[in-house]
Parts: structure tokens; C-alpha cells; sequence
């Protein structure tokens, strides 16, 4: 693990100087600076909003709950409209049946963005995302955990509700900090004031939720970064998907602030959008990096 500290100006913001094929260099013009701290001001403001806005979204009284999203969020919340995809999952799978509606749901989107869901739409991701804007050191995990995603997937929500059911402590929706702090501690809290027996979560949900909750003030993300099933899941489409994000060399002036946006260790210059990705589009600030809606070309990463 390595600490993450501010870039140097000069290794983080691009140069006003850019080279001219022959090595001269040329002055940006004032118009194109401004038009690239416009998209930097951009992208870094407008997120944040988006993701509230996808939060009210999920907190909608609508009472959807057969219907799946695409975002982790805990569908035994009070306020939860929608099915959790991740839940909806794993109950299927305690009773040897697959959910379709689920599963072409999470194909669909992941085709059609990737893992874009993640950094704008994901009322978990927003809280971690929150958390971090606290003034608190912080440090940068390396991108081989990324891989117990998968190990989370494929065992706490296929394999333990498969073979033992859904009252294994091992089954997913028992260890889910989403659901300790969704469901869980909303549940408590209208139980006690209503004068009723209060059922708290479980032990080893309050560790997790505790551990995740403390870990999000100096790790990016640490749960979608390590341990989340549907993030790993979507983001096994960024290489395929519909919109993607592109690396143009001829854009780039090696000034390093692609990599020095970018928080979960991606190298943007030469894979940009692998399995680490969450689709932020922070790295978009530079100039050598852009989103794309459109068939991919053959050296696109």
C-alpha cells in the first residue's frame, strides 16, 4: 500500500507549452486552455450532483422491489425502491434457479457503459465518495486485490447460497456493509422509537460496515475497489462496451496528470480501461484522454 499525496504542479497540471512536430515549442492558445479547464471544472463539479441525483432516484417510494437496477443498494431498506441486483442474485441462487431479468439487465448495461454506473450512479460508491473529501491521508491500494471482487462474486453470492442457503453466515446479504447501513441501522432506529424490540445487525456486518466505513476516509473506494461483486462484474465489460474511454499518444505531452487524476492506479496511458476503471472520467482533464459513444478502433485499450 503507498500513500498518495497532491502531485507537484509541475508533474500534475499540463504544460502551457506544447511541442510542434519539430521539437519547437508553440503557446497553447488562450481559447484552448480555457476550453481544458472548462472540462476539468466540468467533470470534477457536475459528479457529484449526478450521483445525488441517481440516489434520490433509488430512494423513491416506488415500491419497485421485483424489478432489478444496476447499482449496489439494499433493497431491505425502508426507503429502497428497486431490487439489489447483487441480493436478487444470490436469493436465486439459494433456490437453484437463475434470474434472467437480473442477469440480461447487468449484460445490458455493462455492454452499453461498462462500469460508468459505478462512478455516477451508485449510491454506495457516492457515500465512499463523500467519506474521502475528508482531509485525512490517503493511501493507494494495490490493483491485484481488485480480484476479490470476483472471489466475493463467485463464493458469498453463487456458491455459499447455492449449497448451504440463505441462513449461512457466510450468505452475502449478512455480511453486506450496504445493508448494515441501509437497512440495519434505519431498521433499528424506527424500532426504537416506535417502542419495539430493536434487532441489530449481526457481528461480523457491523465489523465489515465498521471497516469499510473507517477505510473510506483514507482509501478511494476501498469496497468497490476490493470487495464489491457487481462493480468486478460490470467492469469485465469496460473493454467491450458501448461508451469507453480513449487514449490518443497525439494528444499526449507526457505531463503525467492523466495517471495523477486517476485514483485507483489505472495506467491510462497504456490501459485504460481495464477492470480498475469505476468510469469517474476525472482523467479526462487531460488532453490526451477522451470518452467515446461510438464502434471502437482496433488499437483502442
Amino acid at each position: 500500500m503507498t500513500q498518495t499525496n497532491p502531485p507537484d504542479r509541475e508533474t500534475s497540471e499540463p504544460s502551457a507549452m506544447s511541442s510542434s512536430a519539430q521539437g519547437t515549442p508553440v503557446q497553447l492558445s488562450i481559447g484552448a486552455r480555457a476550453q481544458r479547464w472548462w472540462r476539468r471544472r466540468t467533470i470534477v463539479q457536475l459528479r457529484p450532483w449526478v450521483q445525488a441525483l441517481f440516489t434520490a432516484l433509488w430512494l423513491l417510494p416506488l415500491r419497485f422491489k421485483q424489478a432489478p437496477t444496476c447499482v449496489f443498494h439494499c433493497d431491505a431498506c425502508p426507503l429502497a425502491g428497486f431490487a439489489c441486483p447483487i441480493g436478487t442474485i444470490a436469493r436465486f441462487s439459494a433456490a437453484q434457479m437463475l434470474p434472467l431479468l437480473t442477469v440480461g439487465l447487468l449484460v445490458i448495461v455493462g455492454m452499453a457503459v461498462g462500469s460508468l454506473v459505478c462512478g455516477w450512479a451508485c449510491p454506495f460508491g457516492f457515500l465512499q465518495d463523500m467519506l474521502a473529501k475528508i482531509p485525512t491521508p490517503k493511501f493507494r491500494l494495490p490493483n491485484w486485490l481488485g480480484l476479490g471482487r470476483y472471489v466475493v462474486l463467485l463464493t458469498l453470492v453463487i456458491w455459499v447460497p447455492l449449497q448451504f442457503g440463505q441462513e449461512s453466515p457466510l450468505y452475502i446479504c449478512s455480511l453486506c456493509p450496504a445493508g448494515g447501513l441501509e437497512a440495519s441501522l434505519p431498521r433499528a432506529g424506527m424500532a426504537a422509537s416506535a417502542g419495539e424490540q430493536i434487532y441489530w445487525m449481526s457481528p461480523q456486518k457491523a465489523i465489515i460496515t465498521g471497516v469499510i466505513l473507517v477505510a473510506a476516509l483514507f482509501v478511494h473506494r476501498p469496497w468497490c475497489s476490493v470487495l464489491c461483486p457487481l462493480g468486478g462484474l460490470l467492469a469485465l465489460f469496460n473493454r467491450f462496451s458501448l461508451f469507453y474511454l480513449r487514449f490518443e499518444a497525439s494528444g499526449c505531452s507526457e505531463c503525467n496528470l492523466c495517471r495523477s487524476r486517476c485514483k485507483y492506479g489505472v495506467k491510462v496511458d497504456q490501459s485504460i480501461n481495464n477492470t480498475s476503471c469505476i468510469r469517474c472520467l476525472e482523467c479526462t482533464a487531460c488532453p490526451g484522454v477522451r470518452n467515446a459513444l461510438a464502434p471502437r478502433r482496433v488499437d483502442d485499450a
